[in-house]
């Protein structure tokens, strides 16, 4: 089998595989709880995770994502007004608990850079230029989200978040894996070794990805049992959020007289979080184990049935979206 047809498989075969990651780890936690001492794993994988992401966009792709204003202005929007927004009306919904409102409000106000590709694609959206944004989506949420829990906690937000663990995941989920992506597409395009070990990485985003909702799902399932108060108070927010998100999204594409496809990928932006690349800065808050671990992994699990409902609804609003672009034409 070639690297083409094996990559291919791959990314047929992902939501599957992301799923059967989910539901492995899952039973890993509940016959060996010490699968928590897997937590210390998250950043590196996460690392790597991102490293073979970002290698997928070529440097020309980056740019042009980034001259594509009309998209990249809709998913800025979207993602760090809108979703906000939305947020901050679901904000007297929300735990009083300052732990548990932090864990809300981490997840839900990230925008995810890594397997919302897949989903995107699947639901028939122009999931090119949403991959070429990632580094850009992930640099401002980072930049961003400090001011958004003080804007939304106030005080309590400057007693609970240390922002060293945001500058550390600045350096090391997006400079460093974004440097060494941009190293090695220069080395595949000067040397012939470059080019295959280039080519091998290019197998790895989906079994990265799957790795990291294994160690994720296995190191914080045992918690549930302990924060399952926690669970409750929160996932009907979740729920409300993965209604609300993606029809915003899909509204401002329209506002905005977006291609249908480019919409279907500022929906799906809108609708999907960083789980995976903000629990590390969950498990940096003093206290925070079991609940804020257990919030955060309570909106992945609530997201990836959620998705699956997108993948089906998505194509339909495009469909007529489209036709009634062609009867406005005639």
């Amino acid at each position: 089998m070639t690297l083409v047809s094996l990559r291919s498989l791959l990314e047929i075969r992902q939501v599957a595989i992301y799923f059967a990651a989910v539901m492995l780890a899952g039973i890993v936690a509940w016959q060996w709880p010490a699968s928590t001492a897997m937590a210390p794993a998250i950043d590196p994988l996460l690392a790597f995770m991102l490293f073979v992401t970002f290698l997928q966009v070529p440097l020309t792709e980056l740019r042009r994502a980034l001259s594509n204003m009309r998209f990249l202005g809709a998913l800025l929007l979207a993602n760090f007004v809108m979703v906000p927004v939305l947020v901050a009306v679901l904000l007297p919904w929300m735990p009083q608990d300052p732990l548990l409102r932090i864990g809300v409000l981490l997840v839900l106000l990230t925008p995810c850079i890594d397997y919302v590709v897949t989903f995107a694609h699947l639901g028939k959206a122009d999931a090119k230029p949403l991959l070429a944004s990632t580094p850009l989506l992930l640099a401002a949420q980072m930049v961003l989200l400090p001011v958004y829990l003080s804007l939304f906690m106030g005080d309590a937000a400057a007693g609970l978040v240390q922002w060293g663990p945001f500058l550390h995941a600045f350096i090391w989920l997006i400079a460093v894996p974004l440097s060494l992506a941009a190293i090695c597409q220069a080395w595949a395009a000067r040397s012939t070794a470059g080019d295959r070990v280039v080519g091998w990485l290019g197998l790895m985003p989906v079994p990265a990805t799957a790795a990291v909702l294994f160690v994720v799902v296995a190191s914080v399932a045992p918690q549930l049992g302990q924060a399952l108060d926690a669970v409750r108070q929160v996932a009907a927010i979740y729920v409300a959020f993965a209604i609300a998100a993606p029809l915003l999204g899909w509204g401002l594409a329209r506002l905005w007289r977006l291609p249908p496809d480019q919409g279907r990928a500022v929906a799906f932006s809108s609708a999907t979080r960083n789980s995976l690349v903000v629990l590390p800065l969950g498990l940096a808050i003093p206290g925070a184990v079991p609940w804020v671990p257990a919030v955060i992994v309570t909106q992945t699990l609530v997201e990836l049935i959620s998705e699956l409902a997108y993948v089906k609804v998505a194509p339909v609003l495009g469909a007529k979206a489209s036709r009634e672009c062609r009867r406005t034409s005639r």
